[in-house]
């Protein structure tokens, strides 16, 4: 999963992007303090590796992992130039999502770009700019495509960036535009940034984090706008996420529960993410490596056996199956197999989250 963080500036992008990282990436009380697109990776959360690890003793153990890519603050006028967020747009065009993190709390020392805290605003403001930016790039494709030949391919991508455009001049995202299966193929092609799914983060004060923002009206603004909109939503506190990242994981949950928090911020992101994007997790576990995979919810067999090795799902003959809850309660794969938990799968299966799976396949 690659993500794109976009904002404002100083509403907590390179604040929470360094507490998700730990990349150390610049983050300061003034505008555009990103001066050049920050690029981390973070492991996702997920306890099943460490319970299967107790069964395995791997050696490695490896999480699936997380990408993100934190830009400039973006301005209104950026898509022509203002501020530094044009420079930085095309480094976020080829992201799965974009996080779009929304400053939801007062605080008088720290400088709100247009003066005064309005989620609504605030939002409106970056999405009309990556529609300017979209707007550019479908106006230079259909210069192009108007010349290209009508049929087949050709034909689709003129027909998409028709309809796109008609969308982007209404003042609408390009993901409004109402395409068929085979324009929205072509689409795809494009890496439009108002065709991304967005998943807004919710950036609340430390006294509001403990009831998940329940109380607190910009979030609750965010949250009305991502319904409308078809995003995601999730609460975070970038100040505590910033605190949190400086503590020995022994004691992050023992914090999060002094602040009547379950989870910390880069578990309710990837949860939010997975859902948003429709993504699975199945693992692999064998004396050498415990690891997780991500894969699109829907996912045959053979396309996650790909996931680990072209070579698997070239070759592939069938996947040996155990629910993750069923082999963790028999203790091993060999009382799993013995107790019927084990099943053998083929072609056609559709992998579902928490599979551990050994595939088996000829080359």
């Amino acid at each position: 999963m690659k993500l794109g963080i976009v904002g404002l500036p100083n509403v907590g992008k390179s604040t929470l992007f360094n507490s998700l990282t730990k990349a150390g990436a610049a983050a300061a009380n003034f505008p555009f303090c990103t001066i050049e697109p920050n690029v981390g990776v973070a492991a996702v959360p997920d306890p099943r590796l460490a319970a299967l690890n107790a069964i395995y003793h791997a050696p490695s153990v490896v999480p699936a992992v997380v990408e993100f890519v934190d830009i400039a603050g973006l301005v209104k006028g950026a898509s022509e130039g203002e501020g530094l967020g044009n420079k930085f747009l095309a480094h976020i065009r080829e992201v799965d999502a974009i996080v779009h993190v929304v400053r939801c709390f007062d605080d008088g020392d720290v400088t709100h770009v247009s003066g005064a805290v309005d989620p609504a605003r605030d939002i409106e403001t970056i999405n009309l700019e990556l529609i300017l930016s979209d707007m550019e790039q479908v106006e230079k494709r259909l210069a192009k495509a108007a010349k290209a030949p009508r049929s087949g391919k050709g034909g689709a991508e003129l027909s998409a960036l028709t309809k796109i455009k008609a969308a982007l001049d209404r003042g609408d995202r390009a993901s409004s535009a109402d395409l068929d299966a085979e324009e929205s193929e072509a689409a795809a092609l494009f890496n439009l940034l108002s065709a991304k799914p967005v998943l807004y983060a919710a950036n609340v004060s430390e006294s509001d984090l403990a009831d998940g923002g329940a109380g607190n009206a910009y979030a609750a603004v965010v949250r009305g706008i991502a319904e409308a909109n078809g995003g995601g939503v999730f609460v975070v506190c970038a100040k505590i996420e910033e605190e949190l990242s400086e503590l020995p994981d022994d004691e992050k949950a023992e914090f999060l529960a002094e602040l009547g928090a379950d989870s910390g911020g880069l578990d309710r992101l990837v949860s939010a993410g997975y859902s948003l994007l429709g993504l699975i997790s199945f693992l692999t576990a064998g004396p050498k490596e415990v690891r997780a995979w991500t894969v699109p919810a829907g996912t045959k067999a053979p396309g996650a056996a790909g996931k680990i090795h072209t070579d698997f799902e070239r070759g592939f003959i069938r996947a040996e199956v155990v629910a993750y809850d069923d082999l963790i309660a028999k203790g091993s794969a060999a009382a799993a197999k013995e107790a019927g938990l084990m099943r053998s799968e083929g072609r056609d299966y559709t992998v579902r989250d928490g599979d551990v799976i050994l595939f088996r396949f000829n080359v």
